[in-house]
């Protein structure tokens, strides 16, 4: 990703710009060689990578066949389009399904691609004080799409978890039930390396953010922060590094992944008993 100043907001448009510049250094072309073989003005090259503009569906393509990138920039320009996602947010997911290594951490809610759909339910009707049922299926639907990640052998997943996210009854005691067990099943099966940072430790290195870490085969790695209806990719390698510290320190607080299923075991129990 392009060494940006990681203090201000960028849009998707911006980190779809960024991208395409970075990768076009990386192929060693200049933006005017890259507009000549796309059939595009450098000038629109220019606009594309400052984030001023969009290019076409048919230009994305090109794009993704110029550079080798596997159809990269012709998806994400079409979920730029859908709207699937938040605008915070729809940079973040389109690098989420990119990611080699996903490292999860929250304090109070189970992240996204952990969540079952009566789990994000719930979340997303808490979230809204006036609300459409088919507009809630589709945010929960497109929750669920996220979760595919889960299904690439080649992604490794981090879950390191707040008790407090798998002590609120989020969507009543039989939805939590239903959700624990859910995420002991993907542990058990090697999907996630699950990691539970108990109340008895106190103040810890990731208190005061929720944070997903991604690394990729071809591509500097990244953090991702999130707040109430704002997001923000940092990609300055020295925060980054940072960030990668920090988890390394909560994880090191943490409990143990065997006591880690104990722990979600015995909360899975209490919630089956109060159903």
């Amino acid at each position: 990703m392009a060494d940006k100043d990681d203090s201000r907001y960028r849009s998707p448009q911006e980190f779809y710009g960024d991208e395409l510049a970075r990768r076009r250094n990386k192929a060693g072309m200049t933006q005017a060689q890259l507009g000549e073989q796309c059939v595009i003005s450098p000038q629109m090259i220019a606009h594309f990578e400052a984030g001023r503009r969009r290019p076409r569906p048919d230009d994305a393509k090109r794009l993704d066949q110029i550079l080798g990138t596997d159809g990269f920039f012709h998806r994400w320009r079409k979920s730029m389009d859908e709207g699937r996602y938040p605008d915070h947010f729809a940079a973040a997911a389109e690098l989420e399904a990119l990611a080699q290594v996903l490292r999860l951490y929250s304090a109070s809610l189970i992240p996204g691609i952990l969540q079952t759909p009566a789990y994000a339910r719930a979340v997303f009707v808490a979230g809204a004080a006036n609300y459409e049922p088919e507009e809630i299926e589709r945010s929960v639907a497109n929750r669920m799409e996220r979760a595919a990640v889960l299904k690439n052998p080649g992604a490794e997943v981090w879950a390191l978890l707040d008790e407090s996210a798998i002590r609120r009854p989020v969507g009543g005691s039989a939805v939590m039930a239903e959700q624990l067990r859910h995420i002991i099943a993907l542990a058990r099966r090697g999907r996630i390396r699950l990691h539970v940072l108990p109340f008895s430790v106190g103040a810890h290195a990731l208190l005061e953010s929720m944070i997903v870490l991604k690394q990729f085969e071809d591509a500097p790695p990244v953090a991702y922060v999130e707040g109430l209806k704002t997001g923000r990719i940092i990609d300055n390698p020295a925060t980054v590094d940072d960030c990668n510290a920090a988890y390394d320190l909560a994880l090191g607080d943490a409990l143990s992944m065997t006591a880690s299923l104990a722990l979600l075991e015995q909360v899975a129990k209490e919630f089956e008993r109060d159903k």
